[in-house]
Formats: structure tokens, C-alpha cells, sequence
């Protein structure tokens, strides 16, 4: 398989789900759904999304259980982003080489975007086709992204305290992997997979998402790279990986894309 293009043609596919999603920005306050849109559509793998879809695909499911909350969580996805860039929090200026939506906007509707995007994606959550279904998504979502899992690792990491080991893993565990665990665990739930299924995947998102915390450290030369080394960073990596791919095994080939995302992301080099 071409992942590359798989992921191209799957990314394009979430791209068209999140424009009907979307208010239009000449809809009424237009400055407000101009700049939700310009976040969203700068760019991004949709990485969670896809990881949802795929999800739901190893379980059985379709496309259409999971389209809404595969689009909901690239929109929180986006709102955290917004939110990071903020003067108050890390101060950039530039995402993905375009200006930062309070530089190309302004800081207060910055900050009213990226609240229209959470508000968002939980009315997408809610109106999928599965009520009791969408109901545990729910819940599930707003704990990852929550004080235990997101909002949680963000605290942590703009406190003025020196990171140690410890810090470290706990931002990697809730900053970055709460919400990669949280997508394939919904798109399981969104399937109507069973316990043992959804806790394999959610499994597999959250040692994909640690590995890969690990190796954007590695390749930026921070945090994870400076506190244990080159070398310790690339056997942490290497064991999480490990035990990403081994949560995948009881799905067989069902798994097998899911398995050559995660080696694709993996193998990135920048």
C-alpha cells in the first residue's frame, strides 16, 4: 500500500466532512467563522481523525458511525493548538508556516475560536447516529481532554517548575497521547466494539502518541532528547512501538493500516 496517498486520500475525505461541518465564514458574525476556518484548514495530517476511522474499521464499523467524532476530534484537536499559541501559554508566532490565529486575527478571537471549536465538536459527538453510543464518547473525550489527561498536561508544562523524569512522562501521557488514546478508542465505541477491543486501540493510540512525543523531542533536539540523551530516547521509543504494535494483535490483519500509519508517522523526519 501507498500510505502516503492513503493517508493524502483519507485526510482529503475528513477535509470535506469538516467544510459541512463548518459554518460558512460568510455566515453571521463572519470574522468569527473566518478565523475557526482558517485554523482548521492551515494544514495538519488529521492524524486523529484518521486514527478513529481506522479504528472503527479494525472493529467492523462504517465510515458513517464515526464520521462525526472523527471531525470532532480534529476540531479539539485544533482548538488545543489555538489555545497553545496564545501569548499567555507558549507565544508563537507561526503553525505550520502560516501566522498563528492571534497574529493573523487577534487575541480575543483566538480565544473565541478555539471555544467555538470545543463547543463544536461536542454538538458533532452528540448527533451521530448512535445515541447511547455517542453518549460514551463523550464521556470519554471530555476526561482526556480534561484536568486528568490534556488541560492537565498543558498546566504542567507551562509551570515554572524544572521538568524532570517524572514531568516529562506526565505531559508526554496527557498532553499529547490522552487525545491520540481517546480517538481510537472512539472510533471503537462508535463502532459498538466491545471492552476488550476499545482498551486494545485506546492502548495502541496512547503508546503511538508517546513514541511519537519521544521522536518530535529527538528531532527538535528538547525536552525528552536533553533530559535522557539521544540514545535512552531512541530505546524508549523503540519499546513503545513495540508495545503499540503488540496491542493491535488480536485484529489480526484487520489492523494491518493501522500498523502502517503509525510506521509512517513514526519514521518522520521532521
Amino acid at each position: 500500500m501507498n500510505i502516503k496517498g492513503y493517508l493524502n486520500k483519507k485526510a482529503a475525505l475528513v477535509d470535506k466532512n469538516l467544510d459541512k461541518f463548518l459554518p460558512s465564514s460568510k455566515t453571521y458574525p463572519k470574522v468569527i467563522h473566518e478565523a475557526m476556518r482558517y485554523s482548521v484548514f492551515s494544514g495538519g495530517k488529521r492524524v486523529r481523525p484518521i486514527l478513529a476511522i481506522e479504528a472503527a474499521g479494525a472493529c467492523g464499523g462504517k465510515l458513517s458511525d464515526v464520521m462525526h467524532t472523527a471531525c470532532a476530534l480534529e476540531l479539539i484537536h485544533t482548538y488545543s493548538i489555538i489555545h497553545d499559541d496564545l501569548p499567555a501559554m507558549d507565544d508563537d508566532d507561526y503553525r505550520r508556516g502560516k501566522p498563528t490565529l492571534h497574529k493573523k486575527f487577534d487575541e480575543a478571537i483566538a480565544i473565541l475560536a478555539g471555544d467555538a471549536l470545543l463547543s463544536l465538536s461536542f454538538n458533532l459527538i452528540a448527533g451521530g447516529k448512535h445515541i447511547s453510543r455517542q453518549n460514551r464518547i463523550i464521556r470519554e473525550v471530555s476526561k482526556a481532554i480534561g484536568t486528568f489527561g490534556m488541560i492537565g498536561g498543558q498546566v504542567m508544562d507551562i509551570a515554572k517548575e524544572k521538568k524532570d523524569g517524572f514531568i516529562l512522562k506526565y505531559i508526554h501521557a496527557t498532553k499529547t497521547a490522552s487525545l491520540l488514546a481517546v480517538s481510537a478508542r472512539s472510533g471503537a465505541i462508535a463502532a459498538g466494539a466491545g471492552k476488550k477491543d476499545e482498551d486494545n486501540l485506546a492502548n495502541f493510540g496512547k503508546y503511538l502518541g508517546l513514541s511519537f512525543q519521544i521522536i518530535d523531542d529527538i528531532l527538535d533536539k528538547e525536552d525528552y532528547y536533553t533530559l535522557f540523551g539521544k540514545k535512552r530516547s531512541l530505546t524508549d521509543a523503540r519499546i513503545l512501538v513495540k508495545k503499540a504494535e503488540d496491542s493491535l494483535k488480536p485484529f489480526g490483519k484487520k489492523a494491518d493500516t493501522l500498523k502502517e500509519i503509525a510506521m509512517f508517522l513514526l519514521a518522520r523526519e521532521k
